[in-house]
């Protein structure tokens, strides 16, 4: 089995370079990785640190095919 490492929010921001109110965003419009709620009633989250390294790489190579 492979250890699956989760994120916080500010590794994201760091990850990707982008604001905590964008990540946000973008996940509401479900073209960012989906959070995963820590405990079931609470409000941490965290995102699953390979979801969000495609998520990189897919940008990389949207980038290099012309596509935006």
């Amino acid at each position: 089995m492979t250890s699956t490492r989760l994120l916080r929010i500010k590794e994201v921001q760091q990850l990707t370079s982008l604001s905590k109110s964008y990540i946000y965003d973008l996940c509401k419009r479900n073209i960012f990785p989906q959070s995963l709620p820590l405990v079931k009633g609470g409000t941490s989250v965290a995102w699953i640190e390979s979801e969000i390294l495609d998520w990189i790489d897919s940008r990389i190579k949207a980038r290099d095919e012309g596509v935006k």
